[in-house]
């Protein structure tokens, strides 16, 4: 995970990216427990976000610094990387609001935990459920931060369908 901070410090020193957090499976894992994850999920915000060949200049600086592509991840050092342009307003949030932690000596910004739980409520699937579960259960968000993040980001609506199937009042 250090050569990723330091691959996500150089792209930013070099203009690839403008701003950047890890999520997913990863930033969780600052909030609960260990959980098993294969690869590392990082936002990114790019200078011009309506270009469309943005991948190919991540590529380039992270093949210049000897990683290699992966199928649609990048190997940088143990971690296959997965570089997600920021493309919502919720994503963007997350980004923006992320905490900056000190990695091994090495600045690493983590989306915070509201943040994580609402954009799993976003996506859905049956292990982002239990990811918001687990930040529940950690102490690391409550259900009012979540309800009112996810107001913020229009799903009051999957908020309270998640409520309704998941409230600890049953």
């Amino acid at each position: 995970m250090k050569e990723l901070a330091q691959l996500l410090i150089a792209k930013r020193e070099a203009s690839v990216i403008q701003n950047h957090a890890v999520f997913g499976a990863v930033a969780q894992i600052r909030y609960t427990d260990p959980i098993a994850t294969l690869d590392a999920d990082v936002l990114v915000a790019v200078p011009a976000p309506d270009r469309l060949d943005v991948p190919s200049a991540i590529n380039e600086l992270c093949a210049e610094r000897g990683c290699r592509a992966e199928g649609e991840a990048v190997r940088v050092g143990a971690w296959p990387a997965h570089f997600v342009p920021a493309f919502s307003p919720l994503m963007r949030d997350a980004m923006e609001q992320a905490e900056t932690v000190d990695f091994e000596g090495v600045p690493l910004r983590v989306v915070r935990a509201d943040h994580l739980a609402v954009i799993g409520l976003s996506v859905g699937r049956s292990k982002d459920r239990t990811r918001i579960l687990s930040l529940l259960e950690s102490g690391a968000v409550t259900r009012s931060q979540i309800a009112d993040l996810a107001a913020r980001h229009g799903l009051s609506g999957a908020w309270r369908r998640f409520e309704g199937r998941f409230s600890d009042d049953r």
